[in-house]
């Protein structure tokens, strides 16, 4: 029978640890669960070979490193969750937390949080004295599920909003790794047909000057100049993409890249429909939690990077204030497509504008993925066509020299 290693806490907040033979680690948990104990972690004893738990023991050290991420922040709330669900009392919760906590910026993160606790501040107003790690909507979540008394369940679908943001976070990068690949190695190969192939032909072509072919030329001057400055000419394009890049993070860069993307063939409707998935995600999943419209409609448009889409946003809560149905406010931004404002206009008929919203975004997030594939599938192939045309031109030069060498000779 396996043996399974188990962590959980007790209901004063104190951890244990220990192993235990069972079929199946759902066999512990209810061992722990029977004990009123509360299971933390429960994983195969016998899963660690020797090199492969020094390559965890590796990598779990440069993960410790650095200050608190998003990954941080959605482990913390899933397990508070769980905590929370097993009827452990918050103060413990963080306790435990506190504990577990191997990353020294994260324990000391929740040790201010526990303070504030401790000295009676509610969990929303500790959580907001460290805004920058959560964020208004985290923030105002936590407080809907003070004010219904739900905050296991907020947390659980906290940990769900998260998890879908990051799924399609990972989903667009992911998809263009292939990509970058295959324009790393057409760099490559362009580099290594102008700075080692082409110039191997300028004895062969030395004494014939003007007498060849103009390609032939072109292609033996840029490949003399390749392999006369090529450092110069790697370094002048390392430093103008670092100052390309600066400039972009920069307000007036990024203004000027906002305006221009969304007009990008393919990219820009990509572009907008993934900015209406935060939005449509963010409103339906604070609705659903109990926060007013107008508060969700605030801290939903901040979540929309694009300013060229988040300024017409911003118009709608003083719409909605003054009286104006959703789906009419939405209609007058000028930015919502016939669908979303159909859907709205069924949810304010049923009273389920939250339940739409979050259907919206999962429409949204199915055409982003369908349309990065579809648009990823085209462009391998003009990668790779532009390649093998690249380089077919410069052998066809080369080629075009040496004929001519055979012409003058014969």
């Amino acid at each position: 029978m396996p043996e399974f290693a188990w962590r959980a806490a007790r209901s004063d907040g104190q951890m244990l640890e220990g192993r235990t033979e069972a079929a199946a680690g759902d066999a512990v948990l209810r061992q722990l669960r029977e004990r009123g104990l509360t299971p933390i972690r429960v994983e195969d004893a016998a899963a660690g070979a020797p090199a492969a738990a020094g390559w965890r023991a590796k990598t779990r050290r440069r993960a410790l490193r650095g200050p608190v991420n998003a990954a941080d922040v959605l482990t913390l709330t899933g397990e508070l969750s769980i905590m929370l669900r097993s009827g452990l009392a918050l103060d413990n919760a963080l306790r435990v937390l506190i504990d577990m906590s191997a990353k020294p910026s994260v324990r000391k993160l929740m040790e201010d949080i526990l303070e504030d606790v401790k000295g009676g501040a509610p969990f929303s107003r500790a959580l907001a004295a460290r805004r920058q790690h959560f964020g208004d909507f985290y923030i105002n979540m936590a407080r809907s599920g003070e004010a219904s008394g739900q905050m296991s369940n907020v947390l659980e679908r906290l940990v769900e909003h998260m998890n879908r943001l990051r799924a399609l976070r990972e989903s667009v990068i992911s998809a263009t790794i292939y990509p970058a690949i295959l324009l790393v190695v057409a760099l490559l190969s362009l580099v290594g047909m102008m700075g080692f192939v082409v110039p191997q032909f300028e004895k062969l072509f030395k004494d014939v000057g003007d007498a060849l072919p103009l390609p032939t030329r072109i292609v033996m001057t840029m490949g003399h100049g390749f392999r006369q400055y090529g450092v110069l000419l790697l370094i002048a394009a390392l430093a103008l993409g670092w100052l390309l890049w600066r400039w972009l993070r920069a307000p007036a860069g990024r203004a000027w890249w906002q305006n221009r993307a969304l007009g990008l063939p393919v990219i820009g409707r990509l572009l907008y429909k993934y900015e209406m998935t935060l939005f449509a995600r963010s409103l339906g999943t604070l609705l659903g939690n109990g926060v007013p419209l107008l508060a969700a409609l605030d801290i939903a448009t901040g979540t929309v990077g694009n300013l060229n889409l988040r300024q017409p946003l911003v118009k709608m809560a003083p719409l909605v204030k003054e009286g104006v149905r959703m789906a009419r406010a939405m209609e007058s931004t000028q930015v919502f497509e016939p669908l979303a404002i159909n859907l709205i206009r069924v949810g304010e008929e049923t009273g389920r504008i939250g339940a739409m919203m979050v259907e919206l975004a999962g429409v949204l997030d199915r055409d982003v993925e369908t349309g990065i594939k579809r648009a990823l599938t085209l462009l391998e192939p003009v990668l790779i066509i532009t390649l093998g045309v690249l380089i077919a031109c410069i052998i066809v030069s080369i080629l075009l020299g040496i004929l001519s060498i055979n012409n003058l000779a014969g």
